[in-house]
């Protein structure tokens, strides 16, 4: 198997994951937080895709899917373009609201940029730097893997909170 080949089957796991948690659930039951402020299904989806999306739409030189394919648009939340969810407010977590259909549409859109962009990666490629504001630098392989670990982390609660939702 090949680095490609590798990022690929890990980043398709992620979206599978991520299309089972929604799977069947009403746009209320995707909106259930176990607190009042945990986050909902709804919102780890919509954020784990936005964070993907941003960070391999920047590595890769491209235009994120969230625009350039305007699910901005139909998304209709109250936030600017460019926001990916981090730091938000217990309001702001409650105000993303979608149903299963968007949210699987957005997440198999991205996956699919994800994955064009990753065919053409070779080893090399994995130590380019890609972000000089840490120390020490962030290489491409380092970006990857964290957004790999993000995602892992986000289908785990959203899974876990799916439990807790009662489903038909």
């Amino acid at each position: 198997m090949n680095t490609a080949a590798l990022l690929i089957d890990a980043f398709t796991r992620s979206r599978d994951g991520g299309l089972a948690v929604v799977d069947g659930l009403t746009e209320e039951q995707l909106a259930h937080r176990v607190g009042p402020d945990a986050n909902s299904i709804a919102w780890l989806l919509w954020h784990l895709t936005r964070v993907q999306d941003d960070h391999v739409a920047d590595v890769a030189g491209l235009e994120q899917v969230w625009t350039a394919q305007d699910f901005v648009t139909r998304f209709a939340l109250p936030f600017p373009a460019e926001d990916t969810g981090y730091g938000h407010t217990s309001e702001q977590v409650a105000s993303v609201r979608a149903d299963a259909d968007l949210l699987s549409s957005y997440l198999s859109a991205v996956h699919a940029q994800t994955t064009a962009y990753l065919e053409g990666l070779g080893d090399d490629d994995l130590d380019r730097v890609v972000d000089t504001r840490w120390d020490p630098p962030v290489t491409l392989g380092v970006r990857l893997v964290s957004v790999l670990d993000d995602d892992a982390q986000h289908i785990g609660q959203a899974a876990f909170v799916r439990g807790l939702v009662k489903t038909p």
